[in-house]
């Protein structure tokens, strides 16, 4: 039908969802290219789509050397001399992963695999890349030849732009892109959590699945779309798409009995047969609808996650093991070891579901205890210090439960001097556990509007850290000064300006605070407490105004993998 149909079976195609209108791209500018891609303006065309995928590959900057397609003219009857396409075998870095057809015909299935063979002799730094076949399918679907689409998937690897993230290329990136992707999925799909935690044994080996969903089971007309948007806007898009992939799959399977040992299965089977319920402009839209963080917060907490891969030696994946996956929470808090005078193992596990997945590996160790160590605040901070992150628990003589999840030392809070000053990061949250089970996420991270309200809030604790008008820690000072509030920023040399702020402490206070207009407010003898509630969205509070502690414990995060 045009110049790029060389590859394409199609019969297998829907021809009647394509035009034949002409269209040409003439825009150049970054907005513009977003709405069109967003809204799919290249999609019914194929000419005008490989055409448009040309000039936004072509624009990538790469390696000052790359290979091209001349080069793949050169090397292509070496490496594969003699043999039948169809039976050449795939580099190991690959992983097994599904070779998807993409409507190709027998020509281009084969071709495929050559184009992969020679990528893995020009790369031979690659050592783990899983979505490799699917792209190298989907472009070759709108290539002209092999060798075009050998150049333009060499383009997208060689991508030297340290602020453009593409394809993982090693173990380390891919899997601390699933952790990445199952905190995401904690903050922003929580009843599908809730529902992959109670029916999977490892929840991270479920997320470890999110990109063989996009590359390797989302249907031609799907996956095309997303590589429109993502070859504009980047990495984020397929995080988007795959939080909408499970917000669909929990929406139509919730209530339905699944085992465990299916759920995997489950929802690669949903992914295939997803156009039975959700057309591909109804995904991107639950996508784009979906309030994600910046660019920028998630690749720190990428670098967060590679980070505490590295710190456990698990950079490159074992022939011999099974890959190291999120601690199951059943194993993590185990029933014969835990012991608590406030939560039961069941509720520690609960909570266990609910923390970033680089401390997923770690098993709950208490610190500290009102019932040994006393009401002292002195020695809740001694006992506290050191530790990062932390888990505070409160039990009310009313026998509420309730607590939070801290994720900086206790020792930052010496850096206000003798002034109450708050510190912490986004990924702290307050909960309530006792009489209903409630997670109250951080209010300017879930609700960014409420930012300048947070900052006006902290200004007020600052000339009255005791006020029983504490609704939250504050905001940043400006959008567009504020680089994260997700991670903490003494962790990547960030300017103090730019840390989020959750928790505070004196020698006369400990002020915990900012879920969802929630905050916690603890006296100096560890004997009284009260909390705020600014009523923002009709949440239940954490507990009675003002309270009186029965038990308090502070538990730390035992690193199992490093003794």
């Amino acid at each position: 039908m045009d110049e790029y149909s060389r590859f394409v079976d199609w019969d297998k195609m829907d021809v009647s969802a394509q035009s034949q209108d002409t269209k040409e791209l003439s825009c150049t500018e970054f907005q513009e290219l977003k709405q069109l891609a967003r809204q799919g303006y290249w999609a019914k065309n194929h000419c005008l789509r490989a055409k448009v995928y040309h000039k936004l590959i072509s624009s990538i900057p790469c390696r000052t050397v790359t290979p091209d397609a001349n080069v793949y003219r050169d090397i292509v009857v070496k490496i594969v001399g003699k043999r039948s396409s169809s039976s050449l075998p795939l580099p190991e870095f690959v992983d097994n992963s599904l070779v998807p057809t993409y409507c190709l015909n027998a020509e281009g299935v084969g071709a495929v695999r050559k184009i992969i063979l020679c990528i893995a002799n020009q790369f031979p730094d690659i050592s783990f890349c899983p979505a490799l076949p699917a792209v190298t399918a989907l472009l070759l679907h709108y290539s002209k030849d092999e060798a075009e689409c050998f150049e333009q998937v060499c383009r997208i690897l060689a991508c030297n732009d340290p602020s453009k993230r593409l394809i993982d290329q090693t173990f380390l990136a891919f899997e601390s892109s699933c952790m990445t992707f199952g905190d995401l999925v904690n903050k922003y799909c929580q009843a599908a959590h809730k529902l992959m935690v109670a029916v999977s044994e490892d929840v991270l080996e479920v997320y470890s699945d999110w990109q063989r969903w996009l590359f390797g089971e989302l249907p031609m007309a799907y996956v095309a779309r997303v590589f429109d948007v993502f070859l504009v806007e980047g990495y984020k898009v397929l995080y988007r798409v795959a939080l909408a992939l499970l917000k669909f799959f929990h929406k139509v399977r919730a209530g339905q009995p699944m085992e465990s040992d299916s759920i995997q299965q489950d929802i690669r089977a949903f992914v295939r047969d997803i156009a039975k319920s959700v057309s591909p402009e109804r995904l991107l839209e639950k996508a784009f609808a979906i309030r994600l963080f910046s660019r920028k917060e998630i690749q720190l907490l990428q670098m967060a996650n590679e980070k505490a891969l590295q710190q456990k030696g698990i950079t490159v994946k074992q022939k011999s093991l099974a890959p190291p996956k999120r601690q199951n929470v059943h194993l993590a808090v185990h029933a014969e070891n835990f012991k608590s005078e406030i939560v039961s193992v069941k509720e520690m596990r609960d909570i266990w579901s609910w923390i970033p997945e680089r401390f997923a590996l770690c098993q709950p160790l208490l610190l500290f205890t009102t019932l040994e160590h006393g009401c002292s605040l002195s020695r809740f901070y001694s006992h506290s210090e050191g530790h990062e992150p932390t888990l505070l628990l409160i039990k009310t003589t009313a026998k509420e439960v309730c607590g939070a999840y801290l994720s900086t030392d206790w020792s930052e809070r010496r850096r206000g001097g003798n002034k109450l000053s708050f510190f912490g990061t986004g990924e702290c949250f307050v909960f309530r556990l006792q009489p209903e089970v409630e997670r109250y996420e951080w209010v300017i991270i879930k609700h960014p509007e409420l930012a300048t309200a947070g900052a006006e809030t902290e200004n007020q604790n600052h000339s009255s850290p005791g006020a029983s008008t504490l609704c939250s820690g504050s905001g940043p000072p400006e959008p567009s000064e504020r680089l994260s509030p997700f991670l903490s920023a003494r962790h990547f040399n960030l300017p103090s300006k730019t840390a989020s702020m959750f928790m505070a402490g004196s020698s006369e206070c400990v002020i915990v605070g900012g879920g969802d207009g929630q905050a916690l407010y603890l006296d100096a003898d560890l004997n009284h407490g009260r909390t705020s509630h600014c009523n923002t969205f009709n949440n239940q509070p954490l507990c009675s105004e003002n309270f009186q502690i029965s038990v308090l414990e502070v538990w730390g995060f035992r690193d199992t993998m490093n003794g």
